[in-house]
């Protein structure tokens, strides 16, 4: 079944029942819709779309933050035939315009935030974009733009009826460049409604849940998560903001059941009720049944201490890439705690093998890239044939991660198969490193990076961020770090703000970038 055709049935099933809540508390906003309300707004973009040119195949530039029109802009688009195309709202102007170009896109839906971005690259867009729709304050509207309210009001609530099947293309999603220029990933009909189904089988979402979602929706991991919730009816909040209070105030006000979180987040809402700043007493949370985390690797001393605060909760990890339509080829499995730190086991409908660098089998325990297969893998990367037979053997896609399975078939992240460290020799993986710094009391968060060493090559340089209010020294660092094997240790300590993108990932090449120099600037011991 087409997701366009799950929410027709959502809206038939439950028509006047809230489908979605946007929530904004430092403004003190909230607003809902129906799933009838959903349905038919997605029509009504869709027949204006189709009216002003847009056909099957064709692409449309999705380039907005959270709100509570993203969603109904995302499936009306869907309903065209025409390929939707999500932009990471953090791209800078010429990012936005390769994407465009590489794209060929001929609709551009943009919000308030991106009108300077979009100014600078206009004259080159032009070549491209012949509709240009806004979405926000009317007074705000670009003069080569019209409003969203403006354009769809005098289309039809009624499906256009566009004949689209399973296997046709659906949407263009860039890699979130954390390990380069983004990549255009393809990804069919099939890829998303197996995104729902496979969501679904690991958390068990019935219509009375209720999904918090808090990470940005261009990504495939939020909305790819929602789906859950989605395919059974079920509501949820598209929450503005991710101060800690007011997290937990949406949560309790709006009797929130999952909520997927970042590691940053997780962390910045222990400490707040580690300060005071949070008090559990004051919030209604006996309906929050599943905490769930992923993006990237997950520190297990942050899953134990959570559980202590909320010990009945449901936890889970899950584990996947834009190129696996998001998150669930891997996942934990809440009957896992036993296993937290793991990935998992491969998710509903996965397939996985370890294997060298020749792509043959490593022996169990021996860590090697890992490789999964099943519905969720996308088409290609579009335009790019050289990069898509990098990354698809067979129906196979290497995923660039390292993994390791133990004794019990648990795979367990090693790192970024281009984040590994070289040193003297010796392959040092960061996120055993950052595992074992993040176990720190004073330590907020911890980045580890290789920089260039004349001697050895690379060198361990951990970026440290100290809690608020703590003091720490390098000294008590190198002490902590005594019980890691010699060679683990890092051989440079840098105090300062670890960067994460929009989706929780370290951005390990910007990191890079800014100490490159830095590396011969100390006594290696």
């Amino acid at each position: 079944m087409l997701i366009t055709e799950i929410l027709a049935r959502n809206a038939r099933m439950y028509g006047m029942e809230t489908a979605l809540i946007e929530r904004e508390p430092a403004k003190n906003k909230r607003v809902e819709i129906t799933w009838n309300e959903f349905d038919h707004t997605s029509n009504r973009i869709a027949q204006a779309l189709i009216d002003r040119g847009v056909r099957k195949g064709d692409k449309v530039v999705q380039l907005m933050t959270n709100c509570i029109e993203w969603l109904p802009v995302y499936f009306g688009i869907l309903r065209t035939g025409a390929w939707v195309v999500p932009l990471n709202f953090r791209f800078d102007a010429t990012t936005i315009l390769q994407c465009i170009e590489t794209a060929e896109a001929r609709a551009l839906i943009f919000g308030p935030e991106f009108i300077e971005r979009i100014e600078i690259i206009k004259p080159k867009l032009n070549r491209w974009i012949e509709t240009y729709w806004f979405v926000g304050d009317a007074p705000m509207c670009p003069v080569y733009a019209k409003t969203y309210p403006e354009v769809i009001a005098p289309y039809p609530a009624e499906d256009p009826a566009v004949p689209i099947q399973l296997t046709d293309e659906a949407g263009l999603y860039f890699t979130s460049g954390t390990t380069g220029t983004p990549k255009a990933t393809l990804l069919t009909q099939r890829n998303l409604e197996f995104a729902c189904v496979v969501e679904n089988h690991h958390h068990r979402q019935t219509h009375s849940d209720n999904f918090l979602c808090l990470p940005p929706l261009y990504h495939t991991g939020a909305k790819m998560h929602w789906f859950g919730n989605f395919i059974v009816g079920a509501r949820a909040v598209i929450m503005k903001g991710i101060d800690p209070q007011q997290i937990m105030q949406v949560i309790s006000e709006e009797k929130v059941t999952i909520v997927w979180l970042l590691v940053p987040w997780a962390l910045d809402i222990l400490f707040a009720i580690e300060s005071g700043d949070i008090k559990l007493k004051n919030y209604d949370l006996d309906q929050w049944r599943l905490m769930h985390i992923g993006a990237q690797p997950v520190p297990p001393s942050l899953i134990r201490e959570w559980k202590k605060v909320f010990p009945w909760h449901e936890y889970d990890t899950n584990y996947g890439l834009t190129e696996s339509t998001g998150p669930g080829c891997v996942h934990l499995g809440v009957e896992n705690m036993h296993k937290v730190g793991a990935i998992g086991r491969p998710g509903f409908d996965w397939e996985y093998k370890i294997v060298d660098i020749d792509l043959n089998p490593v022996d169990k325990g021996y860590p090697g890239e890992l490789m999964i297969r099943g519905p969720g893998v996308m088409k290609e990367y579009h335009c790019n044939p050289e990069a898509t037979r990098s990354v698809l053997v067979d129906g196979w896609l290497l995923t660039g991660d390292i993994a390791r399975e133990d004794e019990d078939g648990f795979l367990w992240l090693v790192d970024r198969k281009k984040d590994v460290i070289i040193t003297g020799g010796e392959n040092i993986f960061p996120v055993e490193i950052e595992d074992w710094l993040q176990s720190h009391p004073k330590i907020q968060d911890v980045a580890v990076i290789g920089l260039p060493s004349f001697r050895l090559g690379e060198i361990a340089t951990a970026i440290v961020q100290i809690k608020p209010g703590q003091e720490l020294t390098k000294d008590e660092i190198n002490v902590f770090c005594n019980d890691l094997p010699r060679y683990k240790r890092p051989r440079k300590i840098i105090f300062a703000e670890v960067p994460r993108n929009p989706t929780g990932k370290i951005e390990k090449p910007k990191l890079r970038k800014v100490y490159a120099g830095t590396a011969e600037s100390f006594k290696i011991e």
